[in-house]
């Protein structure tokens, strides 16, 4: 697929015609406090849906309760597989470089901004980690499994903040067309997708190219449950290089909300990382995954360890090594992987289920005035795109 500016330009004026359609009718019949009480108790997939639910909302969840009839199934396991063997690289790649890639898009980085909580700044990346953690469980899309209910969620969370930002005039659609529109859904796909691939590439983590192209796949599957338009989004990691790359190009940047966004990060680790003498590797590990430009863009500070940031890939290719070597040493690896993941959760939701409520109202102050096998290992795509 070729992607040019005026391709681009077009999916800034396409949401989701599905949710933005259930959310206004949620909102002209004054039935989010409803919604949201009842949805509460909606966690699971199969499970019977709560009476007094919106009619609406009812048709909506039937509609969407199901993944997409073309989804390869050992193609998912093998990314559940490949999940699992790299969980805690793929939580830092998550936690260090594809939120602060968000942050780098200033008009994103302004939704952000608008729909975190006053009270729990970190709320996003809590979502972003349930959701990754319930999408890679093995039954993440039968009855019982926590995934589909939290994608059913965060559609509408979407369309909720389209509906805020475009009916109180608080969004210039001529200027920088659709809130939350395909190319930045396809953009944050790439992020959580690509990005974390290239981000394990630069940490040093050996990747096979099946194992590369299944991780990929599955936010493919991902996207498409969001809402995504699959006529328009990369289908291979060929593509997927072309889009972001002209993504990037065209929309990042340095501004106040990424580099506030990216300040309550670095301290949220900061808490999780015992003591004071290790809190500078946050910032260290989010330079030298995100690069210097872009990190100074964000206000990431500088620190001694940013030289230590970079023997991490010869740190992890020595437990590479032990994990080759031994079946004990693999098993235990794998169970700290596990468990640091776990503890990442924890300490991210403080305990509490995330449950992708619809906001009632966005912050008052917010406004957008600007336009917008370990033998062999996969070799990412090149750059599409020069000067």
């Amino acid at each position: 697929m070729s992607y040019t500016e005026a391709s681009m330009n077009a999916l800034r004026h396409c949401g989701d015609e599905l949710a933005d359609a259930t959310v206004a009718t949620l909102f002209e019949r004054g039935e989010v406090g409803t919604f949201n009480t009842l949805m509460r108790y909606v966690s699971t997939a199969g499970a019977p849906l709560p009476e007094g639910l919106p009619d609406v909302a009812r048709e909506y969840l039937r509609t969407t309760a199901a993944p997409p009839s073309w989804v390869d199934w050992d193609a998912m396991e093998k990314a559940r597989l490949f999940f699992l063997d790299n969980n805690v690289h793929i939580s830092t790649a998550l936690s260090f470089a594809s939120m602060p890639a968000c942050y780098l898009v200033p008009h994103v980085a302004k939704l952000l901004s608008a729909t975190h909580g006053l009270d729990y700044p970190s709320r996003r990346m809590a979502e972003t980690g349930q959701f990754t953690v319930y999408l890679m469980q093995p039954d993440a899309f039968e009855a019982g499994g926590r995934f589909v209910p939290a994608a059913q969620k965060v559609r509408l969370l979407h369309a909720s903040i389209r509906h805020h930002l475009t009916r109180e005039n608080r969004w210039d659609t001529a200027v920088s067309g659709t809130p939350i529109c395909q190319e930045d859904l396809i953009g944050g796909q790439m992020f959580f997708s690509l990005l974390v691939l290239d981000s394990l590439h630069r940490l040093g983590i050996h990747m096979t190219e099946e194992g590369a192209d299944a991780y990929f796949y599955a936010w493919r599957v991902v996207g498409a449950m969001l809402g995504v338009d699959q006529a328009a989004v990369p289908a291979s990691l060929e593509e997927a290089r072309r889009f972001l790359d002209l993504y990037m190009l065209r929309h990042m940047g340095p501004s106040p909300e990424g580099a506030a966004l990216t300040r309550q990060l670095i301290d949220l680790y900061e808490e999780v990382v015992p003591g004071a003498f290790f809190d500078p590797i946050v910032s260290a590990l989010i330079r030298h995954l995100v690069g210097d430009t872009c990190a100074d863009w964000l206000e990431v500070p500088r620190t001694p360890w940013d030289t230590v940031a970079k023997a991490v890939p010869h740190l992890l290719g020595v437990l590479e090594a032990i994990e080759d070597r031994s079946p004990l040493g693999a098993w235990a690896l794998d169970r700290v992987g596990h468990l640091t993941t776990v503890l990442e959760l924890s300490s991210l939701t403080r305990g509490r289920v995330m449950h992708y409520a619809i906001p009632e109202n966005l912050k008052k102050d917010y406004g957008v005035t600007s336009a917008l096998s370990r033998t062999r290992r996969w070799t990412p795509p090149g750059a599409t795109i020069t000067g």
